[in-house]
């Protein structure tokens, strides 16, 4: 190696480290740091907003002693996966100074444009606070910046991985939830006409009308009776009915018959996408998202969907029949 290759070496070797040196997370002179929030407290905190880089965005508020989904017509939030948020970040500190550059905020994903989630917390005296969470540059740390601060920190006690920005993210899914071997009758109407499902005495399922040369597949009307007993919302939509809903013309309309109640649910329009349909049940005022393919059956499903198919028959059968 000349002396030339050595010095270019040496060159680049001070650079790395330089860089190294400028952008490695560092302790501030204060040691443990300083609040970043220092008057803020979490039970003065009565709403918060997440937003995602996708421009989703969901509010939630405390109304009372819970949180709900405003926009859902006060739909209610789960407290426990709210609090957590809550008291991370009102114990966001200093001690981790990364840069003080505007310029870096883009690359650390913390830009008022470019960021992984953005945190608006507002308090019961309306005062309003804005963190910017960014990327993770390794396990259990994350970059953050206060708006309207240059400084960006990273924290080991912040992760953005339960917090979408989707209602779903912070209620409790479960919109029906029955027992299947409560239910003794089940009747499905849709485009392919009306069907009545009763439980014999043996536990297995008939349909009203069925043929005598003709056999129910258990295991098919058991499926639909899972896709209709046990429904999984997306996201609630409010308690008001709109026209866009579908329920003047449902795509499917389910009554499942225990002996203390009679439960209805229709499923009305599918979305432009094809990827949820709006659903009501009688248990509920609310009206709700399911994901398409979780009620599919329930839309789609004819009464031969439900029969078990004749047996394929064997090449010998079909010389014999063609013979005689």
């Amino acid at each position: 190696m000349n002396r030339q290759q050595t010095i270019l070496t040496a060159v680049l070797v001070f650079q790395i480290l330089l860089i190294g040196v400028v952008f490695w997370p560092r302790e501030k002179a204060t040691g443990a740091g300083e609040p970043i929030f220092p008057d803020l407290e979490t039970e003065d905190i009565v709403a918060l907003t997440v937003t995602d880089p996708d421009g989703n965005q969901i509010e939630l508020r405390k109304e009372g002693e819970g949180w709900v989904l405003p926009e859902a017509d006060g739909f209610p939030a789960e407290e426990e996966k709210i609090a957590p948020v809550l008291e991370q970040i009102t114990s966001l500190t200093s001690s981790r100074l990364v840069t003080r550059t505007p310029a870096s905020h883009k690359r650390l994903q913390v830009a008022a444009d470019d960021f992984v989630r953005r945190f608006d917390v507002v308090t019961s005296d309306g005062a309003q606070h804005a963190v910017f969470m960014g990327s993770a540059p390794q396990y259990g740390a994350t970059h953050f910046r206060v708006e309207g601060q240059d400084e960006t920190y990273l924290t080991a006690d912040f992760s953005t991985w339960d917090t979408r920005a989707e209602a779903g993210a912070w209620i409790d899914t479960t919109y029906v939830a029955l027992e299947e071997a409560e239910v003794q009758k089940m009747t499905l109407d849709n485009a392919s006409g009306s069907l009545t499902f009763i439980r014999d005495e043996d536990e297995n399922w008939t349909i009203e009308g069925l043929g005598a040369d003709e056999t129910v597949d258990q295991t098919k009307v058991n499926s639909a009776l899972r896709r209709a007993a046990s429904i999984t919302m997306k996201s609630p939509l409010g308690k008001g009915e709109q026209p866009e809903y579908g329920m003047d013309q449902p795509s499917a309309i389910v009554e499942l018959e225990t002996a203390e109640a009679t439960i209805t649910i229709h499923v009305g329009a599918l979305d432009p996408e094809g990827e949820s349909y709006v659903v009501s049940s009688s248990q509920s005022p609310y009206y709700v998202q399911v994901a398409s393919y979780s009620v599919q059956d329930l839309v789609e499903k004819d009464r031969e969907g439900f029969l078990q198919l004749p047996p394929t028959p064997t090449p010998e059968e079909e010389t014999d029949s063609s013979s005689g």
